[in-house]
């Protein structure tokens, strides 16, 4: 029993941002229908790399869920969607804001038959403003909200981040919010309603310790020049001599002098707030002592010292790290086609209720006549669906 066992989800986005947020449904015990186009499907199915000519994001962000293919520009497909919406808890989708009204499922037409359906639309810009309609990804949205012009080096231009901080962090996560604090709200009213979720919005809203300090003072923040972003050398990335990195946190006065002890330079403690000039000597004769050891030569002096210094990782050893391991962050499971393949672990931890795998990720409708049958059609409805074009082929 998971901790959303009983609740059922109506999945109708596509590659990383809806997914992602119906995953963590998933995981944690909702019944996750992913309903996906015939033939075609999610886009993410096809992708490369593949393992056993199964694109390899599948595998990892469809696990828990099932499939059932239905074409919602047919009449009957969404008669069908509508049905298994009367019982549905949760409906997410991600198209662009106006889709769902001409296809006929709206949420006021769904409220109709449903009145306690969560319903969520997670989009770029959201469903009212100037740019609703505009098609976007991620660099768009942080783009946008202030993110990607602090991001870099000072005097060097924006650098694209390494993961998807507007899809995940701005979209999914806030989608997955919004769902579960509307579900509370059911829970103690009985009703549902309808939640707009914009990763530009989500984005911006991460903004709260930049934007705050740009409230009180008028100075807009820039490149390697805010208190996290480069401005003291306490708080910075440092080269080792053997090419790889150290990431230096210690904006605690505790924790620089922790360092500075460690590494006989006494001298600096005083330096740690002084002002540009100073951060500029500081941080080149800090760089220049991390480069005189190795990695694991400097992780050995301060990794378990109180100092807030660590590695740099690049994936291979990220997923060799004890804490990770200990964590459980990196699993396995078994898939009838692709084998043995290697799963990120659930990241929220419960004493009761823990995340579960117990599915591998779906094959294209590989659960419509299970669904559509539990909706009283026949065998011989099903069939004729499938030869209208309603649904796909298994």
């Amino acid at each position: 029993m998971g901790a959303l066992t009983g609740i059922t989800v109506l999945d109708l986005s596509r590659l990383l941002p809806g997914p992602y947020c119906s995953l963590l449904l998933a995981d944690y015990g909702a019944e996750v229908i992913k309903i996906e186009e015939p033939e075609l499907g999610d886009y993410i199915r096809w992708g490369n790399p593949a393992i056993e000519g199964i694109g390899s994001r599948h595998l990892t962000i469809n696990r828990n869920k099932k499939s059932v293919t239905l074409n919602l520009k047919k009449k009957e497909g969404q008669t069908i969607f509508k049905k298994m919406a009367e019982k549905a808890d949760v409906i997410l989708e991600s198209f662009r804001p106006g889709v769902m009204e001409r296809l006929g499922i709206s949420y006021q037409e769904i409220a109709e038959i449903n009145p306690g359906i969560v319903y969520c639309s997670l989009t770029g810009y959201g469903q009212t403003g100037p740019y609703r309609h505009l098609p976007g990804h991620d660099m768009n949205y942080i783009g946008y909200s202030g993110i990607l012009g602090m991001i870099g080096e000072k005097g060097g231009k924006p650098v694209v981040p390494g993961v998807q901080i507007s899809d995940i962090g701005g979209g999914a996560l806030m989608a997955l919010s919004g769902i579960m604090m509307a579900l509370f709200h059911k829970e103690r009213t009985g009703k549902g309603q309808y939640v707009d979720v914009s990763m530009m919005d989500g984005s911006v809203s991460w903004l709260y310790a930049s934007a705050s300090e740009y409230f009180a003072s008028g100075e807009v923040p820039t490149r390697g020049n805010t208190r996290l972003s480069g401005k003291y050398a306490c708080y910075d990335v440092y080269e080792t001599s053997d090419g790889k990195y150290l990431s230096v946190g210690a904006l605690e006065e505790k924790f620089w002098e922790k360092i500075c002890q460690l590494v006989d330079k006494p001298d600096w403690i005083a330096l740690q707030n002084g002002d540009e000039q100073i951060q500029v000597q500081l941080r080149e004769e800090v760089s220049n002592l991390f480069k005189s050891r190795s990695q694991a030569e400097w992780l050995n002096l301060l990794q378990y010292e109180d100092t807030c210094v660590g590695p740099v990782y690049d994936l291979d050893e990220a997923f060799s790290d004890p804490q990770l391991l200990e964590r459980e962050m990196l699993i396995e499971m078994n898939h009838p086609v692709a084998g043995t393949i290697k799963q990120l672990g659930f990241p929220i931890k419960f004493s009761t209720t823990p995340g579960e795998l117990y599915a591998p990720s779906p094959k294209l409708g590989e659960h419509t006549d299970e669904i559509l049958s539990r909706f009283q059609y026949s065998t011989e409805s099903i069939e004729k669906f499938r030869e209208d074009g309603v649904i796909g082929n298994v």
